[in-house]
């Protein structure tokens, strides 16, 4: 690969350290770093991040969230990565608490405003038992299509399954998936790296990305999602 590796960064909700969903995402660094790729983790039970508070103006506010918290070094450490991978576990039939208290902080509190993750590669992994995992897939779906982000297709989505009560990626046909997934996010990261470089521009434009002001001027659009 020529120029700046590419790099992914791969953000985890799940509050079990060395669980399903931590050797998922250790595997798929594996597979990156073997492509020669950067890859980092964020671990978000090591973060302090505070759930949406009472104060109610996340739908007229034109600046970022003020609460303090881990929420605005993640943030920017997403901005720079060119891909980002979720892994998720599956909780009371949901995505589990960390990532949803996540998701909610980045969009309505700092992603809405220009959508900073627009064009980069995006993946999920969702790990669980037997139960709920596509929903929960998703979710995550409908949330990096609404930060612009390219959903790279590996044909079935990476969800692994293990009914045993051990850590395994026992789930041979989910962990295909996710090897499929890994392998085209960074052909994707490099295809649109290789584009920029001859071209010197972006191969997908970098507009229309702030929803929060009008065209008109600064005014805040109303009934909009975060």
């Amino acid at each position: 690969m020529q120029g700046k590796r590419p790099s992914i960064l791969g953000i985890s909700g799940s509050e079990r350290a060395g669980g399903n969903t931590d050797l998922a995402l250790d595997h798929a660094g594996l597979l990156a770093r073997e492509r020669g790729a950067e890859f980092d983790a964020i671990h978000l039970r090591d973060h302090r991040i505070s759930p949406c508070s009472p104060c109610g103006d996340c739908n007229s506010r034109l600046t970022p969230c003020e609460l303090r918290d881990g929420m605005p070094d993640i943030v920017e450490r997403m901005k720079r990565a060119d891909g980002i991978l979720y892994a998720v576990p599956v909780h009371g039939f949901g995505l589990a608490h960390l990532m949803q208290i996540f998701i909610e902080r980045a969009g309505v509190g700092f992603l809405r405003f220009d959508r900073p993750l627009a064009n980069k590669v995006g993946g999920i992994i969702v790990t669980g038992r037997r139960y709920s995992d596509s929903s929960v897939h998703n979710q995550l779906v409908d949330n990096l299509l609404l930060n612009r982000m390219i959903l790279v297709g590996s044909g079935f989505p990476a969800l692994l399954r293990n009914t045993s009560p051990e850590p395994g990626l026992n789930d041979a046909e989910g962990l295909d998936a996710l090897e499929r997934m890994v392998h085209r996010m960074l052909d994707m990261v490099q295809l649109l790296k290789s584009q920029e470089a001859l071209t010197g521009e972006p191969v997908l434009p970098p507009t229309d990305r702030n929803e929060r002001v009008s065209r008109q001027g600064a005014r805040p659009l109303a009934n909009r999602a975060p």
